[in-house]
């Protein structure tokens, strides 16, 4: 069986990020490859950025109007 997964090595031990479903003591053969480590912070902003939505500039102060079809409090 071959399988790939992630896993995170905390200076002693490979901590995988999902179970095995090996029996305790099963030998397994291990090729190591370094992923790119996620920088923490903003990657929120930058996934934002990079779907280049567009719409009104009006949506903050307008929020309630375009969720639920309601009139803006100026407009009652």
């Amino acid at each position: 069986m071959t399988r790939s997964i992630k896993a995170v090595f905390d200076g002693t031990t490979l901590r995988p990020d999902e179970p095995l479903e090996l029996p305790p003591n099963t030998r397994v053969r291990l090729t190591i490859e370094s992923l790119a480590t996620p920088t923490p912070g903003g990657s929120f902003l930058r996934t934002a950025r990079s779907l280049a939505l567009e719409g009104p500039r009006d949506w903050s102060s307008h929020l309630e109007a375009y969720l639920y079809g309601e009139k803006a409090d100026s407009e009652r």
